[in-house]
């Protein structure tokens, strides 16, 4: 069915997903979603799909693809239904072997490991080898950032959960380094191990770590790692905003919040929930309610009083950032370092100086699918009205 979006893009509507009955409506939004991101010449997800009326909406950028799509297949391993055409092991297999080919992250390594184990796959020898390179070279790890070092660990506890044991041993020096090198007394994570930027940490910082903290204090039964991620939780709770809200930047030494914007789609719907649900697990009572509050804001209870949904092509608008700063990160860096030198607390600043950033990447229907595609105890979001009607 052709229908015309309210951004002016005329699309080709996919039903397959629509129709997969054990999947809750919010699941199979985000699957209709990826279908529209989906590019078969590459069999990968794209980089950005743009919702400013351009005619070929989707944008590549390969080392981007690449790492997304194993972070759409992570959140797949929890869906109950997958749509027909989507070969998950061809799809695997062809992305991961990218990753020695294109310029990637480290971290893209790290989601390798994490995806392959969730979804039982094997990890091809030329990955494996590179990865053992990273992961035997502890002189390297004075360039990892906050996400490598997350997901790496992430990916070697998954791995060894899944009883791929070889990976285990890289495990306690990894989870040593984070302690030495990025736990803050704050109860925040720093960004990086040395530097002048290390103090300055982003809501993933906080995410990833937060993550691979829980994930390795269960499996290896250190309670240490699960009070430093239950302490990061506690402070990022008492830092939402008051409609729920999760900042953007933190000075990790002082705890305090520098900058809220820009304010993304993927933390309030995806990211925050992941961490949200290990917090839950071990007791944190509020954080359910904060998990509530901070999706709420995507279905239209924030500054603009608008949804961050576009229904009518089952994605989603990226982020609310302050007027002037869509295309330069120059005045959020002065803003914070300024925030920082003087230990002010940031806030919300008023909704009219607040504009849209028109764009929805695949991981972050991919982070929807991770974080609710189990959850059967959540129906006023999952089976919120907007998902059933898109």
């Amino acid at each position: 069915m052709i229908i015309s979006s309210n951004l002016g893009v005329k699309l080709v509507v996919p039903t397959a997903a629509s129709k997969l009955s054990q999947n809750a409506p919010l699941v199979n939004y985000a699957l209709n979603g990826l279908e529209r991101c989906w590019l078969p010449e590459h069999r990968r997800w794209s980089h950005i799909y743009h919702l400013d009326g351009r005619s070929s909406p989707n944008e590549s950028v390969p080392s981007s693809d690449v790492f997304y799509t194993l972070n759409v297949l992570l959140g797949m391993s929890r869906v109950a239904e997958i749509p027909d055409g989507i070969d998950i092991p061809e799809i695997f297999r062809r992305n991961v072997l990218q990753l020695t080919k294109l310029p990637v992250r480290r971290y893209a390594f790290g989601m390798a490991l994490w995806s392959a184990a969730e979804l039982a796959l094997e990890i091809p020898d030329p990955v494996k080898s590179e990865l053992r390179a990273i992961l035997a070279d502890e002189g390297q790890w004075k360039s990892f950032r906050a996400q490598d070092l997350g997901m790496l660990l992430t990916g070697v506890v998954a791995q060894a959960r899944a009883g791929e044991k070889e990976w285990w041993h890289y495990a306690r020096p990894l989870y040593r380094f984070l302690t030495d090198r990025f736990h803050s007394e704050s109860g925040l994570f720093f960004d990086a191990p040395f530097g002048l930027r290390r103090r300055f940490s982003s809501f993933a910082t906080q995410t990833y770590l937060s993550i691979a903290c829980y994930q390795y204090g269960e499996f290896a039964g250190e309670a240490s790692a699960l009070v430093m991620a239950d302490t990061c939780v506690r402070n990022l709770m008492a830092l939402q905003g008051p409609q729920g809200e999760w900042p953007w930047f933190f000075d990790a030494s002082s705890g305090c919040v520098v900058d809220f914007y820009e304010v993304y789609s993927v933390h309030q719907y995806g990211m925050a929930p992941a961490l949200l649900e290990w917090a839950e697990r071990f007791g944190q009572r509020q954080s359910r309610d904060a998990l509530i509050k901070g999706f709420n804001w995507v279905l239209g209870h924030n500054q603009l009083g608008r949804t961050m949904l576009v229904p009518e092509l089952s994605l989603s608008l990226r982020s609310q950032v302050r007027k002037g700063e869509l295309a330069t990160k120059a005045p959020r860096v002065l803003r914070a370092v300024k925030n920082a030198w003087l230990s002010n607390g940031e806030r919300l600043i008023d909704g009219a100086n607040v504009e849209l950033r028109l764009e929805c990447r695949s991981y972050e229907l991919g982070w929807i699918l991770w974080s609710f595609g189990r959850r059967t105890d959540l129906p006023e979001l999952t089976h919120n009205a907007v998902f059933r009607g898109a």
